[in-house]
This record gives C-alpha cells, structure tokens and sequence, in this order.
C-alpha cells in the first residue's frame, strides 16, 4: 500500500485507512444522532465494544481517514459502544469517554489518540524538544509503509531491519544529492566516486550490503520506480554491467521522509529488491512552504556549489492538496591530481604543449540541475480518494578521460607491430598509398617525436610533402585528452485511486510510466580515421529507459481464531520495459579512408570511431522490449499477543526467459517490554534486464598492455558466443536474518541484526577477454568485420555466485541535558562477500586446454574487498532555543583497490580513515535560519595513490571516503505561510 499523508509523531502507531483522506475532520456543529440532515464532516458508525485497537482501526475505516494512537496502550484499553451518525471528534469523545485515551487535534486539524498520562508528561517536557520531533529529525518512532502492505509501522516494531530517516537529518549536512545524503546515514550503503568510468560516471552506482547496484529496487510513494537507462559498462568491480536505479534525480528537498528496508523483499516487490528497499515519501503539506539557498566549496578553492530550493504546499478543496518542489543546482568539478609520468618525460624533453595536469582525477562538472516533484490527492467521495505524484529532471555532466600520449596512442598516433614490437607513427598519404607523394616512415622511440627531422618534414604544410602528408601531432602535438560527459534526462509520473468496497476490502488501483534518457556527447578527439577531414566533437549516441507498470491492490482486516484482526493482502501487476539504444552521428562510428580495416582493404593505420567513446552504429541501434506480469499475496497477523507474522509469495511470469515464485517468511517475538527478537527468510531474484540482454557499447579502458578498445556486447552476439557466451538467466538469491531489538523507553532503542544473502549466478560482464587472430578470422568469415577493431572484448553473463553476511547496529537515544535537547545516533555496518563459485571455460594455454575462469583474481578481490568491512558513524543533534548543532564522526574501514580495473597487479590496500562534520544552524528570525557547516571538517584524505604516476590519480579513486577532502557551506532558509 502507497503511504498517503503521514502524521509522524513519537511513539504511536499509525493506521492508514484504505482510502484515506489527508487530514482529519476538525469539529463541526453540534447535531444530534437522529437528525435526518447529515452534517459537514459526519459520518455512519457502528462499532460495538470491543479493544481500542480494533475500535480505533474500524472507526478509521468507516470514517474513512488517518489517526495515530499508541498500539500496545490501545490493546489494553475496552472502548464504548458507538452507533449513530457523529463528527470525528463526537464520534472519538463517546467511542474513548472513561478510558485512559485521549483525542489531541493539532494545529493543522489533523487527529491523533494519546495516553491521558502522556499528553500531562508533555507539559513539561521542553519546547525544543518537542519541536524536534515534529521536524522528524532522530526521531525514535517513525513509522513506515516499506516492507509491509499492512499498516505501517516503526522500526522497533517491524520484524526486518528498517531504517526512517526524516527530512531535518537528511538536511543536516553539506551534501547536495540525496544519494550522497543515504550514504552518510546508512553505513551499509556505499557509494563511490567514479572519476573517469564512462557513464558510470554521470550516474553513480549506489551498492547496499555489499550488493550491485540494480539489487536495490526503489519506490516513490510505495510505487516502483523505473531504472535508469545506464548500465556501467565500468562499475568499479562490484557493479560492472549492472543497470540500477539513478537516485540523484530525487529532489532531496521535496522529501518527507525516506525508508530504507535492508532485507531481501523480492516476494513482496518483485526484481532486484535482494539486497533491499528505498521508499522515498514526498511531502504532502496543503499549506507554507521553504526557500532555502546554498553554497560551498572544498577547502582546495574547488567544486564550488551553487543551489536553490523551493517547497510550497496549497490546498485543493476542504481536504485535497498538491505540494510542489523545485531545485536548481550547479556545482564545478574538483581535480585531485598529479602530472603523469609519461607526460612529464615529454615535458622533460622540451614538449611544451603538454598540460598540466595531462588527465584530470576529481568530481565532474554539474551543469543545471534542475529537479522537479509534484505531490498531490483529493477525495472523490467520501469513500475514494485520488492520488498523482509526479518527478521531473535534466543535468548536463562533464567530464574527462584518459590522455592520449602523443607518441604511444594506439590508432591516433602509433601504429605497433605485433609481430617485432616496433612501433612507428602514423601517417595519412592523403594521395592514396603508392601513388603521387610519398610519406616518410618514422619509427618512435623514447625520444620526442617532434624532434625528429623527417616528422618536421611532414609538419611543414608548405611544402608538397607536408601538405600531402598528415599525422595527428601536427593538431594535438601535445596529446590530447577527451571530454566525455552527457545529458541526463528523467521523468516519471503516477496516479491512481483508493477506494473503500463492501465487507471491509479496499481497492489501490495506480498506473505508473518512467522514462530514464542519455544524450552522451564527446569532445576534444577525432575520428583518427578519417584523418584531417575529423570534428573534435561529437554526438555518439543515446540510451532510453521506458517502463510503464498497471497495478491492482486488494486488502482486508479479518477476524480469525487469532485475537488480533488478521491484516490479508493480494494484487495483481503487469510491466513493461523498453530499452532505446540510438545511432551516434556519422563521424562517430564511420570507417574513414585512412581505416586499418583488412576485411575493406584499407590499411593506413588509424582507428575507427569518436576516440574515447565510438559512436553507436545504426546496425547496433534499436529498441526492445519484454512485458511481465505478477500475482502476490501477502498475510500479516499476530499468533499470540507477543509473537508476530508474515507470509509473503510472488509468481511472476517474462516473456523473455519464463516464470518465477518467490516467498517470504518474517517474524517478530516481544519477549517482554524492553526486548524483542526478529527475523526472516526470503528467496528473491533479478532479472536480467533489457538492456544488459541487448545493449552493444565500445569504450576505452585500461588493460594489461594500457589502453585499449574494449566491447562490450549481449551474450547473443556472434562474438560473445565465439568467446563461449550462453543466454542470460534470472539471479537467484536466499536470504535470512535474525534481530535483537531493544527499547529500554520512549527516548531509548536499539537494533542488531545479522543478514546473510546467497547469490547464484549473478549477472555481470566477464573481464576483458582478447580477441586473437583466430577469434578475429573466424568472425569476419561470419560476416563480422569490426571484429578487427576491438582489442579485447566483453560480454553479460551468469558466471559466479557469492556470500554475503554481516551485521547491522543501529543505537538511538533522545536525552534532555540542561536545557539542550539532544538525539544521538550511532550506527555500524560490518559485511564480508566472497565469491563462492566461477564458471570455468575452456581455453587454450600454450600446447594444451585448460579450464579457466573469464574473471581475474583482481576482479574477484574487487567483488569481495573493495567496499569496506566496517563503516560506521555517529551523529549527535543538539537544539536549544533558536539554535541547532550537529556533530557526526564517520569511519571507513581498509578497503582493496584493483587501479584503473586493470588487472596489471597495480594493487592498492587502502587505509582505514575518519572524517568529522560539523553544521550549526541558527534561526535569526520566526521564519529565517542560517545555516553553517563543514563536510569532513579537518580535510582527512586517503593513502597517495602508490601508482599515481601511471596515470595521475593522487588518491585510489574508488576510496569509500572520497578524494576532495574537506567541503565548507553555507545557507538560509526562509519559511513562510
């Protein structure tokens, strides 16, 4: 069920209705019972005497709205008979007159139940700290929708770990995204930074408990969320070839709350929720709103950040209301980096058009980033009510990639010959070969090429032979280093409307459509072949994600054998997704005539393609689609007054490889009022996607020998399957996990929880395979002839299973010091993967075959160790008066770096690290609070790089930390009316 309209509140549960409306009922005129005119806001009620807690969930239904009131007291408490035709608050005065519960109606109308006890401990419990818990900062009890399709709950009452985290946290730091934001307050998600690794660069993988990133299924509004339209072709080991989800384009500002379900949940949600859930809720007020304003920079005199944000809630009708977000920003790039060693030797010689740096290591440039979020719902009648929310948003990324030495480039400046190992520079006869003019032949050495008399010769175009003869140093004479970046296009929009139906069953009934678009864009390069004729810009194509989902849900309360009302749940959900890939220009991808193309005849040397990132090719562009269809079923009940339970299944049927069944089993065991112990089972599963079963990309990337071009291509290809491809199938996982939750009181709590998830035959693609002579021959015998320009290639597969376990902690403790209210937050995370299991191929090792894994020993230490084993933070929040602080120590256990994914034993064993943030934040008006704050507070940086003169990264680019070191803002926020 969709989370509509939650009125967050310390320690009370929180039942929403089948189609609830958004704010309770305020009074109305006093009528009697028997008046044959309805009232405003009346409603029918026939509720006999019974326990609060099924008298409060019947008397919501009926009323058909939202009410808060505390579980366990409710349980306890016997209410009064209701029958007649009463306001809200009338009918909530008779049910409750005599018990220990209470009607509170806050300022904005909405309703909630409280403890008579309580609501007198309140009033004299601090303002500020009252206040804190309104603002959803550390909360103790937020309540959830993820996980559950009963009523939402806590994160002490669910049975699987489950983290809340409000607005004010997620706002309480210098990051700008929301994914950075995640990052920092759950330690079991990482997210690295991705420097110079094509478009994993413009849409960062997000990995939760050691998973890839598409293991991670996210909703909005409990809807599912369509994935973006990137696969990362470079993911740093762990999410190569994955196609996830694109956090970032989430207005963080827009969001009410965000709910984070680290357990498998495939049964409940379908594909890739194996590692777990993100529910991100939008704010739903129907009235005020924020503008707030930011800037920072890092302490290098970088990444300068400019951001503006803007809120607003307005009513629609007596209960509707749409809320509307908006977020602009733009941020520069950072450069962490020395001059490579290569460059610096030419500049030795007296190059002096080399730059410096040659290649830049930092974060990209972020141009316009503009985020849009709608929120919206009304009731059609009393029992049925509307919903739509909707996103929107574009960001224009620019980055960089590797240099291109001018003297050993392969396909730009340099030519080697496999069988000598002599290498020499190319030359264009721009005459033809063997007729008119002929070019000198320069063998390269150490020496700079420019010194060489018979290359003077060539650069000289005033005369015949330098006209007619043309290399590329006579553009780029000190090399040259391409521009590579994109832009990011993203929308999706939902609707749909909850209806109450006869004998107590409610109907969710929405209709969701996603689109995830790049436009890459390139420059700086050339098409090396078609020589002097070349652009140095170009467009090399584009990707598309179009997913379009119809969903049906049913959900009922029933009484059974069991005292508590059994919670049932059964839908219906069909999918479709297309995936785009669009053709580049024609310079991009064209064979020009001075091609090294033996199947064409043409053997001047030069490569093919935009330099860096060839442009798709019309024959590799197209569309695909695959539709599926799920049918789940969900039971939620408790066997005792103590002990809690689940039952979840799934079947889902694509049409692409065939049917599944997925089930779940939860609990929960209160073994008295302070401790409870919880845990689960699940089987889940992800299905191959659209694009990684169909998508045909060509990159640069580092290999063995250096750069090289690398293909990456579906298993159907003729080339994958010359390398020993077969077709792709679902990933298949169990999990379990078993928890200890304590809350020693209201102000108190505390969750472990150990997880262990076992993956078989995990989607990814294999390392770097070369292509040989043979291989090479064969294709083009097979009507393949680009076979001939990939140096290695790659291809999707289900070659390995792993193992991962590890444990969570989670410590929240609200106390009162002095006159400070103050909420501390301390959280760990410990997990460990290893790769259990490689398929073993079949190859040839000098005079004889051997059974040999497609991943390196380095790809499989990236897939266990590159994530840290321990990550943990402490995050304490003070207020008093108009003043807030918040202090957080975060820690970053060692980790293991393969450098540029190279496998070339450029190992790099990374330190563990701790950084400090600190913002304060001071209200100097009603309605006006500045803010101050630092992101690693004292500049903490990882371990040099020991490779570092390879190709000039200071710091092992994929440090969980990062590499820019310490971050200072500043903002203001206004609220108003």
């Amino acid at each position: 069920m969709s989370l509509s309209a939650l009125h967050i509140a310390s320690g009370f549960f929180l039942f929403i209705a089948p189609a609830p409306t958004l704010h309770a009922q305020t009074d109305s005129p006093s009528q009697s019972p028997d008046q044959t005119e309805p009232k405003l806001g009346a409603y029918s009620f026939s509720i006999p005497a019974q326990n609060a807690n099924e008298a409060l969930t019947e008397l919501a239904k009926q009323a058909n709205t939202t009410l808060l009131f505390p579980f366990d007291l409710a349980k306890k408490v016997k209410t009064n008979a209701l029958e007649g035709t009463f306001t809200l608050n009338e009918a909530l005065a008779q049910l409750l007159e005599g018990t220990e519960l209470a009607v509170v109606t806050d300022e904005s109308g909405a309703v909630s139940i409280r403890s008579r006890s309580s609501l007198v401990a309140k009033e004299t419990q601090p303002q500020d700290t009252e206040k804190k818990t309104e603002e959803g900062g550390n909360g103790l009890e937020k309540i959830a929708v993820v996980g559950t399709r009963n009523s939402p709950r806590s994160a002490v009452d669910s049975p699987v770990p489950l983290d809340v985290i409000g607005s004010e946290t997620l706002n309480s730091q210098g990051n700008s995204d929301v994914l950075s934001m995640l990052s920092v307050m759950v330690p079991s998600l990482n997210v690295n930074d991705q420097p110079i690794n094509d478009a994993s660069s413009l849409v960062r993988p997000a990995n939760l408990r050691g998973m890839s990133s598409d293991h991670t299924l996210l909703l909005l509004n409990g809807k599912r969320r369509h994935r973006s339209a990137v696969i990362t072709f470079l993911g740093g080991g762990l999410s190569d070839g994955a196609q996830g989800p694109d956090i970032s384009v989430i207005p963080a500002y827009a969001l009410k709350q965000v709910e984070v379900l680290r357990d498998g949940a495939a049964a409940q949600y379908g594909s890739d929720a194996i590692a777990g859930v993100i529910n991100f809720v939008l704010k739903d007020a129907r009235e005020g709103g924020h503008v707030a304003l930011k800037v920072g920079g890092y302490s290098e005199g970088d990444g300068e950040l400019f951001q503006v944000q803007l809120n607003k809630g307005f009513a629609i009708g007596e209960n509707g209301f749409l809320n509307a977000t908006a977020e602009y920003r733009q941020q520069n790039g950072t450069s962490r980096s020395v001059q490579r060693i290569d460059a610096q030797n030419l500049i030795d010689q007296g190059n002096v058009f080399i730059a410096s740096p040659s290649q830049v290591w930092g974060a990209l440039d972020v141009n316009e980033d503009i985020k849009l979020a709608l929120n919206a719902g009304a009731d059609i009648s009393s029992k049925s009510q509307f919903y739509s929310f909707a996103t929107a948003a574009r960001r224009e990324i620019n980055g960089g990639f590797y240099f291109r030495n001018p003297q050993t480039r392969e396909g730009v400046f340099s030519r080697t010959d496999p069988n000598t190992g002599e290498s020499r520079l190319i030359v264009a006869d721009l005459d033809g070969l063997e007729s008119g003019i002929a070019c000198p032949s320069i063998t390269l050495s150490s020496n700079s090429v420019l010194l060489d008399p018979s290359y003077q010769l060539i650069a000289d175009n005033t005369t015949a032979l330098g006209a007619n003869c043309f290399a590329f140093n006579e553009w780029f004479p000190g090399g040259f280093t391409p521009k590579f970046g994109g832009t990011i296009t993203d929308a999706s929009v939902a609707m749909g409307v909850k209806h109450e139906l006869p004998n107590g069953w409610a109907m969710d009934a929405s209709a969701t459509l996603g689109y995830s678009d790049i436009e890459y864009t390139i420059s700086n390069t050339v098409n090396p072949s078609l020589g002097p004729q070349t652009p140095t810009s170009f467009s090399p194509g584009g990707v598309s994600q179009v997913e379009r989902t119809l969903k049906l849900d049913f959900n009922k309360l029933i009484q059974t054998i069991f005292d508590d009302p059994v919670s049932i749940a059964v839908g219906l959900e069909w999918r479709k997704e297309t995936y785009f890939q669009k053709s580049g220009d024609e310079a991009s991808y064209i064979a020009g005539p001075f091609a090294l193309e033996p199947p064409l005849g043409l053997n001047q040397g030069f490569s093919i393609g935009s330099n860096g990132f060839p442009g798709y090719q019309p024959q590799s562009a197209g569309h695909w689609s695959r539709s599926n269809w799920a049918v789940y079923a969900d039971l939620e009940f408790y066997v005792t007054e103590a002990w809690q339970f689940g039952v979840a299944t799934r079947v889902e049927h694509f049409s692409d490889f065939g049917s599944t069944f997925d089930g779940k089993l939860s609990t929960r065991y209160k073994l008295n009022d302070t401790f409870a112990l919880r845990g689960s089972v699940n089987t889940g599963f992800k299905a191959p996607t659209v694009g990684q079963s169909n998508v045909i990309n060509v990159t640069t990337a580092y290999g063995v020998n250096g750069l090289e071009d690398q293909a990456t291509l579906p298993p159907t290809d003729l080339i994958s399957l010359q390398l020993g491809a077969t077709p792709l199938t679902p990933e298949e996982s169990v999990n379990f996990s078993l928890g200890l939750v304590m809350q020693a009181s209201e102000n108190f709590f505390a969750t472990l929880d150990y997880f262990n998830i076992r993956l078989s035959d995990r989607i990814s693609t294999t390392s770097a395979i070369p292509l040989t002579d043979d291989d090479i021959s064969a294709l083009i015998a097979q009507g393949r002839p680009d076979a001939a320009k990939y140096n290695a290639a790659k291809y999707f597969t289900n070659d390995f299973d792993t193992k991962t376990q590890g444990v969570d902690l989670v410590v929240n403790y609200n106390f009162a010091l002095a006159d400070w209210s103050n909420s501390l937050l301390l959280a760990f995370n410990w997990t460990d993967t290893q790769v259990e299991r490689v398929t073993l191929y079949p190859a040839q090792v000098g005079d004889e075959i051997r059974l040999l894994p497609n991943l390196t020993q380095a790809r499989i230490r990236m897939l266990e160790d590159n994530l840290p084993a321990h990550r943990g933070s402490i995050t304490l929040e003070q207020s008093k008066g108009n003043w807030a602080f918040t202090w957080r120590l975060n820690y970053y256990g060692e980790f293991y770096e393969d450098h540029l994914d190279a496998s070339a034993g450029m190992d790099i064993y990374g330190n563990a690290l701790t950084t400090f943030d600190a913002q304060v934040a001071w209200k100097v008006l009603p309605q006006t609070q500045v803010t101050l704050g630092a992101q690693n507070l004292f500049d903490s940086l990882p371990n040099e790089n020991p490779f570092q003169g390879e190709v000039g990264a200071l710091y092992p680019p994929t440090s969980p930390s990062g590499i820019n070191g310490a971050f200072y803002y500043a903002g203001i926020e206004y609220t108003f009316n």
